[in-house]
């Protein structure tokens, strides 16, 4: 079985966003050679998650505006009274905690096996930052 790890890094624009890295994903995918397995993405944030759900600007507005419903800025949580890195971001980490910290996603005939609807997203629950995601892809070649 071949293994390979790979990460993956980009920008963020917005206080809460659903980044499409699905080609990202995809091209690591391609690169690695496996052409049946699977492909884990991590996020390396505490802040952010990964989500496998639709692309559609429409939905995700409407998944956005959830999360700033679910999850206000600045409604007196503990850990916003003395930050350690001067965010007051305490509402990233409690949103981040409905989110996944990886997916795990087929891989067959040297690609991502997604629905027709599907993408692989990092939510971003604390921007606009610099991300990583890490990959582990693996299977056959």
């Amino acid at each position: 079985m071949k293994q390979v790890s790979r990460t993956i890094a980009f920008d963020s624009h917005a206080p809460f966003e659903f980044v499409d890295i699905t080609s990202r994903v995809r091209d690591e995918v391609r690169e690695s050679g496996v052409k049946l397995g699977t492909v884990t993405v991590v996020s390396r944030h505490t802040t952010g998650g990964i989500a496998v759900n639709e692309r559609d600007p429409d939905l995700q507005a409407d998944m956005v505006d959830w999360m700033k419903k679910l999850f206000p800025p600045r409604a007196g949580y503990r850990h916003d009274v003395e930050p350690i890195d001067d965010r007051l971001n305490a509402h990233a980490h409690l949103a981040a905690l409905t989110l996944r910290t990886s997916e795990t996603i087929l891989v067959k005939d040297g690609d991502l096996d997604l629905g027709a609807w599907q993408a692989v997203f990092f939510v971003e629950c604390d921007g606009a930052r610099t991300r990583e995601v890490a990959l582990l892809v693996q299977g056959t070649e």
